[in-house]
């Protein structure tokens, strides 16, 4: 299928990292290009993958000309992929979807219109886990209307597949090569002066496996650490308050949300 891409206004690059993701890159794939907003673009990071990623990538590309690919020698990991796929987006809107991750058909059209008609440079939704199987699970992570720079220091609450940014209001878009790289990048956006506006509405499902690197939540917690007092410099004292908020919130989400 065909689409003209040239002189999109309000065109929207998805930004996906794929490394050894054939058992679900389709379902992925799939999820974006059946949206019903069609200006969009899919740029297909491959970061050295190993199984048939790149073999299902190149058969898309046949199919659709909205799929792009990059195709990396060596793996970077995840952060870098995700800033390569930046750099080749001709897109007004920055969107991220993990290559495991799914969409709701009309995401990207509740999403942009909400964004256009508010005037609004940074947008994230609610969403749900799923199993490996794809099977829901839990209940939806819901997200408030909206999100300062010092609320995000408190928890992070938004979900890196349901993120849109708009290019012609935020300059710079670059993930940081530390764990939670997602997390460190809406903070350094937030810490400019912008806010993230939240559309409490399911429209993502995140597929949570056995081998998630955010499956640890010792790690994590040691990961938000990191971030909140190296990378941002928060001094000690609201350092601590800033993390005992984050542990409680987590405790809560997890343990008793279910």
């Amino acid at each position: 299928m065909d689409y003209d891409l040239d002189k999109r206004k309000n065109l929207v690059s998805v930004i996906t990292p794929v490394h050894n993701a054939e058992k679900y890159l389709e379902t992925t794939l799939k999820s974006v290009l059946n949206q019903t907003y069609k200006d969009l673009e899919i740029i297909l990071v491959d970061d050295a993958s190993k199984d048939s990623s790149r073999e299902i990538i190149k058969k898309y590309e046949k199919i659709d000309n909205r799929v792009k690919s990059v195709l990396l020698d060596s793996n970077v990991g995840v952060a870098k992929a995700r800033n390569e796929g930046i750099k080749n987006a001709n897109g007004r809107y920055i969107a991220f979807l993990d290559s495991d991750d799914i969409w709701l058909e009309n995401k990207l059209e509740i999403q942009i219109k909400f964004m256009q008609e508010n005037n609004i440079a940074f947008s994230h939704t609610a969403y749900q886990f799923m199993d490996e199987e794809g099977n829901k699970i839990g209940k939806p992570v819901r997200v408030t209307e909206s999100i300062e720079y010092t609320d995000l220091l408190k928890q992070n609450s938004i979900g890196c597949l349901t993120v849109v940014i708009d290019r012609s209001k935020v300059e710079k878009i670059e993930m940081p090569q530390i764990r939670h790289e997602d997390y460190a990048t809406w903070l350094s956006i937030l810490r400019e002066g912008h806010r993230a506006y939240g559309l409490d509405e399911v429209l993502a499902l995140y597929r949570k496996s056995s081998n998630s690197l955010s499956g640890n939540k010792i790690k994590a917690a040691m990961w938000t650490w990191n971030i909140i007092r190296n990378v941002e410099k928060v001094p000690l004292p609201k350092a601590i308050f800033y993390f005992s908020n984050y542990a409680i919130k987590n405790v809560n989400k997890h343990f008793f949300k279910r």
